[in-house]
Order: structure tokens, then sequence, then C-alpha cells
């Protein structure tokens, strides 16, 4: 099992814009169904902080199929006043944390 964390800013006039654009590959995610993957999405209470957390099974992650999460990728430099950081995540622990239950 894979897992990513991505993290990044966006401009304040532009957050509802890129909440709209994650609603939109959770709208296709539902659709699809990839097998083995679990993917959430935090706004932080800044408002403009958003943090992605994607487990996976294999190399490829189900994403980069999806074209609303294309999209969602055009334009995301200028959307940002921090851009996105990916970071493998292995874990040290959890408790009752499940990915996607909340939908």
């Amino acid at each position: 099992m894979r897992r990513a964390i991505v993290r990044y800013k966006v401009k304040p006039d532009r957050a509802e814009e890129n909440a709209e654009l994650v609603r939109a590959v959770y709208e296709e995610l539902h659709r699809v169904d990839p097998p083995g993957f679990r993917y959430a999405t935090f706004q932080l209470e800044d408002g403009v902080s958003f943090v992605h957390i994607a487990e996976f099974d294999g190399e490829a992650n189900p994403l980069s199929e999806l074209g609303a999460f294309r999209e969602f990728q055009q334009g995301i430099e200028e959307r940002c006043d921090e851009s996105p950081v990916a970071t493998k995540a292995d874990e040290v622990g959890s408790f009752n944390f499940r990915l996607g239950e909340a939908g």
C-alpha cells in the first residue's frame, strides 16, 4: 500500500474555486470507484490551506486517470500562494482513522 500527503495554500480569492474543483474530483471518484483507493481532502481553519491524503494499492495513483483531476491540476500554480508539496507518508500509528467514510 502506498500513502501520500499533499499540502498547499491557495490565494484567498481562489479558495472556493479550488474547493469546487476538489468536489468535482470526488464526484468522478464516486462514479469510477477505483479499487483499493482511499482519499480524503481537508480545508484547514485558515480557509486557504488544503491537505490531501491518498492511499492506494499498486504503483499508479488512480487520480491521474480522472478527467476532473486533470482539470484540478490545470492552473494550480496560479491558484496557489504556496505550491503543492507531495510527501510519501509511513504510518506510525492511528486510532479509528478510516479515509473516505465522511464522503
